[in-house]
């Protein structure tokens, strides 16, 4: 089976630091596969805060679901350290679009590239709906 190939934006807009708690390591000692998607999460919330937007609207039930994840591994990640994710959104349609994370360690050492594939969800009807205009906007 070919290995998972991210492939990374040539710029990205936004990044956010997160350190690697204890509780985020595996029995290898280093950043469990579980944790580094948890904090993948906290990253997707504070780049979507940042446009403006968020993950669920409770009051309107409008939001957001992930339709895949694909995860590149590259190094390891141990407690203590300080995670950079760089994150920029592509490929925008009709539904949805891509998240790109790059994820790096304190001092630079490449950790893992990810993609997220969101697409926006009614709750209430659970139903897919189209992507606002105005958010396209700002992702582009």
């Amino acid at each position: 089976m070919p290995r998972v190939k991210v492939s990374l934006p040539a710029s990205f807009g936004f990044a956010v630091e997160i350190p690697v708690r204890i509780t985020d390591l595996n029995y290898g000692a280093h950043l469990g596969n579980d944790a580094l998607l948890g904090i993948l999460h906290e990253a997707r919330v504070q780049f979507l805060a940042s446009l403006g937007t968020v993950e669920f609207d409770a009051a309107s039930q409008l939001g957001f679901i992930m339709a895949d994840v694909a995860i590149e591994y590259k190094g390891e990640a141990f407690h203590g350290d300080v995670l950079r994710i760089s994150l920029a959104a592509d490929d925008l349609n009709k539904y949805g679009f891509d998240i790109v994370y790059h994820v790096k360690n304190q001092t630079g050492k490449e950790i893992a590239r990810a993609k997220t594939g969101m697409l926006c969800f009614d709750y209430a009807t659970r139903k897919l709906r189209t992507l606002p205009s105005e958010l396209a906007a700002s992702l582009n």
